[in-house]
């Protein structure tokens, strides 16, 4: 039973009582603009209906008849209805209908809003049930969600549909659909719905979720930090001559330059030389991103309780600053004792070519200088993170919004832009604080400074402000392919793995075992022959890849393209093989295929 859904039926209003759905649906009209008549329609209801239905409502909030709704009665209304307090929407709900905005409602607001609110239901309804059947199947809400980019597994999509399905006959009416999001008072887009769904799914587990609030389940977090940790180690790797380069310069106190430092580089160790320390570096990758993708989540969610706001999206900038801030200061805390070694060997003067191992490195630093050497630059490390993330994040939202207006003429900024201002922002606010990160690599570096002001004061005695800029030049080099490499192999890796997810989930899920290139389509196993209907559904996801069609007409296979946008036909008997729908395309039903990954097929 969903939440909203258990609120409405909770008041045991006549006009709310479930109906009869032995004849099914309503059939909704095609897209066009949507009006009452098409709600009165859709509902089977008359305007009287209506009418008593919302003012029975009204009443029921307006415990004294008082003839307006205010905060405390929208509360009390709300837990009357056995809404758990953190899925509660009062303030939101009180603001949506208060449209003079004195913090009261009448009932010409409250009918008002419920005027717009169920148009709006109705039309992003319509738009989900595709074949305008009044009802919305689940192949049609799992479609939707997908074609907004999120990702959900079979038991999660049943689970989502037996809270809205309230007679439990597997398909969601408009009046299920209304009931379930009456009383949300944000927009009603496909994603807020699912955040909605998945916020109120997690009430009813009945035991404390592994994964905190807000890294939802569909976003697969653990896809996401492999394909982050591997597309950071490989632009590490690549950038790694230009991070050793820069932290030779930072140590150096007499005057330093590019060409000499490049010299000594190759002088001692070759051309591996620039890739001293960089293995610690890798390493550190995946550790440090998991506990801040984690902790930053989890502080969102801290705040958001703190702040009284459901929705850990309505913290607001300042609220994600903060625990973007915090959560970076927990990982670099976490991880800092590998960053401090790295540095120590970065800097090792070995002219003999001999290094010293990571175990003796570390052993000389923890007998010579006791265990708190190993953060020694913590500080300035974290005095650096929320300036960082603050000029970041300023410079990111004012690059975009010159963009907007200035070279895409009001259209929103794509994934190429919005790398572009992520490249440039994060170089200034780099440069801003990047004396601080000084201040840290001769600290690591070198244990005869007692603390940051003893740098400071040394810097500016031998050096002049100039030291505290050493080592920026190939900092700010690194800046463009380390964002690149980053961004488009994360894009790449994570198709890669939305295909396996997909692969693994037929083969696990379904007793589907692994087929050689060569296996027959023609005469398939007959486990494999079967159409399955939940198989291709999976299948045919948002991830493009390649098909290989066998037409039931002629049995002639043909290779056609997930995301294929004409009509394709088979080039023997002209039989059509699929169609566009929704941005991908659909496989004529009858026709068999299998999925191409790596060395291993699918049939379905």
């Amino acid at each position: 039973m969903s939440v909203a859904g258990e609120a409405v039926e909770h008041v045991n209003f006549p006009a709310m009582a479930t109906k009869d759905r032995s004849g099914c649906c309503n059939p909704v009209k095609k897209a066009g603009p949507v009006s009452l008549e098409h709600v009165l329609s859709a509902l089977g209801e008359t305007k009287e209906e209506r009418e008593s239905r919302i003012r029975s409502l009204f009443s029921f909030f307006d415990s004294d008849n008082a003839g307006y709704l205010d905060y405390a009665k929208i509360e009390k209304g709300l837990s009357a209805m056995q809404i758990p307090a953190e899925y509660k929407f009062a303030k939101e709900l009180l603001n949506g209908c208060d449209a003079n905005k004195d913090g009261r409602v009448d009932y010409q607001e409250f009918r008002k809003y419920m005027d717009d609110k169920e148009m709006e239901l109705y039309r992003i309804f319509q738009a989900i049930d595709v074949e305008h059947s009044g009802c919305i199947l689940p192949e049609e809400l799992w479609d939707a969600l997908v074609n907004a980019g999120i990702e959900l597994d079979d038991d999660e999509l049943a689970r989502f549909v037996e809270h809205v399905d309230k007679d439990n006959n597997g398909i969601i009416t408009f009046e299920e659909w209304r009931d379930f999001l009456l009383l949300y008072p944000h927009e009603a887009t496909i994603e807020n719905i699912y955040q909605y769904l998945e916020r109120v799914c997690l009430v009813d587990i009945g035991e404390q979720t592994v994964i905190p609030e807000g890294i939802s389940k569909h976003v697969h977090a653990s896809k996401y930090l492999i394909a982050g940790g591997v597309a950071g180690a490989a632009s590490r790797t690549a950038t790694a001559p230009l991070d050793r380069l820069k932290v030779i310069l930072q140590v150096q106190t007499t005057h330093a330059s590019i060409g000499p430092a490049v010299k000594s580089i190759w002088k001692e160790g070759g051309l591996l030389g620039f890739f001293r320390g960089n293995g610690l570096n890798v390493l550190k990758v995946a550790p440090e991103s998991a506990i801040k993708f984690y902790a930053y989540e989890t502080l969102k969610n801290a705040i958001g309780r703190a702040r009284g706001v459901e929705d850990q999206r309505d913290i607001g900038t300042s609220g994600r600053l903060v625990a973007g801030g915090m959560a970076g200061a927990i990982a670099q805390t976490a991880i800092y004792p590998m960053d401090l070694v790295k540095t120590r060997l970065q800097t090792h003067s070995c002219e003999s070519g001999s290094v010293p191992s990571l175990r003796k490195l570390s052993k000389d630093i923890f007998i010579q200088e006791g265990p708190r050497a190993f953060y020694r630059g913590l500080v300035p490390s974290l005095l650096g993170i929320i300036p960082y993330a603050g000029i970041d994040l300023a410079a990111y939202e004012t690059l975009k919004d010159l963009s907007k207006v200035y070279i895409l003429h009001d259209s929103e900024a794509g994934p190429l832009v919005q790398l572009g201002c992520g490249t440039i922002s994060g170089a200034l606010g780099a440069t801003c604080v990047y004396p601080l990160q000084v201040i840290r690599t001769r600290m690591q570096a070198d244990s005869a400074y007692k603390g940051m002001a003893d740098v400071f004061r040394k810097t500016v005695q031998r050096e002049g402000f100039g030291g505290f800029y050493k080592g920026l030049f190939p900092n700010l080099l690194k800046v463009v392919p380390a964002a690149s490499i980053t961004y488009l192999l994360r894009v790449f890796l994570l198709e890669q793995l939305a295909t396996s997810v997909i692969v693994q989930k037929l083969q696990d899920n379904m007793g589907i075992p692994k087929i050689s290139n060569d296996t027959d389509l023609l005469h398939p196993p007959a486990e494999l022959e079967k159409q399955n209907h939940k198989l291709k559904r999976l299948v045919q996801s948002p991830n493009s890849t390649f098909l290989d069609v066998k037409c039931q007409g002629c049995f002639q296979i043909t290779t056609i393209f997930s995301h294929s946008q004409t009509v394709v036909r088979c080039p023997n008997c002209q039989q059509v093989l699929c169609q566009p729908t929704g941005g991908r395309a659909k496989l004529t039903e009858g026709c068999s295929f299998r999925v191409k990954e790596k060395d291993m097929m699918v049939l379905g």
